[in-house]
């Protein structure tokens, strides 16, 4: 399974949702974590990366190329060290980001992504 996605894909997208549960050995997800580990092409994690848990950040997961953060970076994006962080969340609503002390990052024009 790797190596025919290396051969056939320039990227995969990782949108695995469940945190520490992938780590944990849940199926199915645990066996996509394991075939994820071992890929070579770039990996976009949307969120939080397959395995990572969402405060403390990575050990055990994976290491992406891209983040695609959505709403709003979480904890464990500081240990990100991959290539480009993206925030996707113009909409998230003013009550939310006071509530949560959410700084919104600057969107141009009518853009619903920003690169951090």
């Amino acid at each position: 399974q790797v190596q025919l996605i290396n051969d056939a894909y320039n990227a995969v997208v990782d949108a695995v949702l469940g945190g520490d549960e992938v780590a944990e050995g849940t199926e199915p997800c645990a066996a996509i974590l394991a075939t994820l580990k071992h890929i070579r092409i770039p990996i976009v994690s949307l969120d939080v990366p397959s395995g990572w848990h969402a405060e403390a950040g990575g050990s055990g997961g994976i290491s992406p190329d891209v983040l695609v953060s959505l709403a709003a970076p979480k904890e464990c994006a500081r240990r990100f060290g991959g290539r480009q962080h993206f925030v996707a969340g113009r909409f998230l609503p003013h009550d939310v980001r006071r509530k949560f002390g959410l700084n919104a990052p600057a969107y141009p024009g009518t853009e619903c992504v920003v690169a951090l």
